[in-house]
């Protein structure tokens, strides 16, 4: 029997990125086994609010949702650049439409907001960006993480252990 293929996650990246919501679930997914594919929106090397540089295996226009079995979207400032992109949004949109996990954190509401997958979901973020889901048709929750069928949503870096239990938990 052939070797079980493994799931290839990708973890979009922009500019300005909360470096531990890029390498906290980075890293998870690596130990757990799992192919994450850091994308950047136009170019390969980033750095992230704090400085730490990733760099980044592929850009946004080179791939499509079927290639991958999942996405991880980072909060800080990134969003606000990711949210800007044609094809991220389109990326994520196609992503949820064919049920595959779309998990966010933080700031990274805005991304699947501008996406148009929010209306009628339950969600959660950082409650700066409250009104934000609201306004896209979500229930927002003040909870550490919350699970709407295939959306997996966390509001801060502190709640990033229960976020990837939650994304791990969905990816088996």
């Amino acid at each position: 029997m052939p070797p079980k293929k493994k799931k290839k996650i990708a973890i979009l990246v922009e500019k300005d990125y909360q470096d531990m919501e890029v390498w906290y679930p980075y890293l998870r997914l690596l130990e757990a086994g799992y192919d994450a594919v850091p994308i950047g929106v136009k170019q390969k090397d980033y750095k992230g609010k704090y400085g730490y540089p990733i760099e980044c295996k592929t850009t946004i226009d080179k791939v499509k949702a079927a290639q991958y079995d999942g996405v991880v979207i980072p909060g800080g400032w990134a969003p606000d650049y990711l949210r800007l992109s044609k094809e991220v949004l389109k990326f994520v949109a196609d992503m949820d439409k064919a049920g595959k996990m779309v998990a966010y954190i933080c700031h990274a509401g805005w991304v699947p907001a501008s996406a148009g997958i929010l209306k009628g979901r339950t969600v959660t973020c950082y409650k700066a960006i409250k009104d934000d889901v609201v306004n896209a048709g979500a229930k927002w929750v003040d909870k550490e993480v919350v699970i709407d069928k295939n959306l997996i949503t966390s509001r801060t870096p502190w709640d990033l252990p229960a976020f990837m239990r939650a994304v791990l938990e969905f990816l088996k």
